[in-house]
């Protein structure tokens, strides 16, 4: 599929980060290595305000690289706004989104192109091969990796190329942005779904490269979990409300588990039958869990936290979801704006 990429063509890498200094230098490290050419990168580094060494490493690499790498303040702290102000300032034909909690292989912005150019797609993505640190990541890397953990996210479960509804972080022409319109700034999380959304519901197509494999970085404490899950929980629900359409059937899942917990044991007050309906659905969830559990460990201590992380993380998306339900999606963004996190 790949074919020799035109050196004329430019990039622009937008790169949202606030409190990254664990992951921005290997980040950066990995545009300088691109096998594509230096001289056709710009890499613009949105800072949502960090409070870390974040700030003072990008404006290091700034310094040494000031035509490759540049900085720009993100005062209002999160993704959408960030991506809007890398959009707007960019130079490139090209606009690749990258992640500062991830790294690339040396191809990654080569195969882009070259994707898009051999399909015609609007965006195009990878797969995301999850990693953690620790015995928490680790377990929790595995968690994000299965379908039981995550349901059918193509870009996490090595599916194969094709088209599909939504791609990590993507690839566009910069006139795809022309056409579709930026990112939606009301969307604290979950803005690339919105967009991705807005493209297909729009006519154009999105396509998953299964040879374009890049490194994230995943939460590795519980509390940075539990706080994760939540949150894409409730901005799943928040994001249904401000945008119809947008989230699919498996973003609910959580939310439908959750609720039935505890819808049913009230309802099995009044009939049996629904008390049957959730020793049968703790059941199948048990026997899921031990099923993936065993396929997926290696050793006990790793057993044992997969175990625990798989009901965990279900648990506090689906409550997410539900307080999701009752917020003011006006109020949820404002409350965002004033507190976001990490």
């Amino acid at each position: 599929m790949v074919n020799k990429t035109n050196i004329d063509d430019t990039v622009s890498l937008v790169i949202p980060v606030r409190n990254e200094d664990m992951f921005i230098e290997n980040c950066i490290k990995s545009v300088l290595k691109q096998d594509y050419p230096l001289d056709k990168i710009e890499a613009l580094l949105i800072d949502g305000l960090s409070d870390d060494q974040t700030q003072a490493i990008i404006k290091n690499y700034n310094q040494e690289y000031p035509s490759t790498i540049k900085y720009f303040e993100n005062p209002m702290k999160t993704v959408p706004y960030a991506m809007n102000i890398g959009i707007k300032n960019a130079n490139g034909h090209y606009i690749i989104r990258l992640d500062g909690h991830a790294q690339y292989p040396n191809n990654y912005i080569s195969r882009c192109i070259a994707t898009l150019k051999n399909t015609g797609a609007d965006n195009v993505g990878g797969l995301l091969e999850t990693r953690g640190s620790g015995t928490i990541g680790r377990a929790y890397a595995k968690v994000l990796s299965s379908i039981f953990g995550v349901g059918n996210a193509s870009f996490r479960i090595n599916a194969s190329s094709g088209y599909v509804d939504t791609v990590p972080f993507g690839a566009f022409e910069r006139k795809t942005f022309d056409k579709y319109g930026l990112y939606d700034e009301r969307l604290t999380r979950r803005q690339d779904y919105e967009l991705n959304y807005r493209i297909r519901k729009n006519g154009g197509r999105i396509f998953l490269d299964s040879d374009l494999k890049l490194i994230y970085h995943c939460r590795s404490t519980i509390s940075g979990i539990l706080e994760q899950s939540y949150q894409k929980g409730k901005w799943n629900i928040i994001t249904a409300k401000l945008c119809l359409g947008t989230m699919s059937l498996r973003h609910l899942i959580p939310f439908i588990f959750v609720l039935s917990l505890i819808l049913l044991p009230i309802l099995s007050v009044f009939m049996p039958l629904f008390k049957w309906l959730l020793i049968t659905e703790l059941t199948l969830y048990l026997l899921l869990n031990i099923t993936f559990t065993l396929k997926l460990a290696d050793g006990f201590k790793e057993a044992v936290m997969i175990f625990l992380l798989y009901p965990l993380n279900h648990l506090a998306y689906g409550i997410g979801s539900i307080a999701g339900l009752k917020h003011n999606p006006k109020k949820a963004i404002i409350e965002d704006l004033e507190n976001y996190p990490s």
